[in-house]
């Protein structure tokens, strides 16, 4: 019985939920200048996935519902580059489990 608690605790720490702010950009260009990142090479490698690079230089991957709803917003930015975004969700490891997706 103790495990099980231990178990459901640990899971309950990793798991938080919030909201994030950042550039929206896909995961084969995580690393590069993510402000000069244009909307058509995030569209065309929309199979790696995407995340959100923070303002302090962090990447969080979004999970795959994440990946779907930041292709919808992307498809229907009318931003060229510097795609910044909120996201909200539930933050597991270094995932965002993500609930909503808003390019500003």
């Amino acid at each position: 019985m103790k495990k099980l608690v231990v178990t459901f605790g640990l899971a309950a720490m990793s798991a938080f939920a919030g909201s994030w702010s950042g550039t929206v950009v896909d995961v084969m260009c995580k690393g590069k200048d993510v402000a000069n990142h244009t909307k058509d090479c995030a569209l065309g490698c929309s199979k790696s996935g995407y995340g959100l690079v923070t303002s302090d230089g962090q990447f969080y991957k979004f999970d795959e519902s994440g990946n779907a709803k930041a292709l919808a917003a992307l498809k229907k930015s009318t931003k060229d580059k510097d795609l910044k975004a909120s996201v909200s969700g539930t933050m597991d490891g270094d995932v965002i489990k993500v609930d909503a997706i808003k390019m500003e």
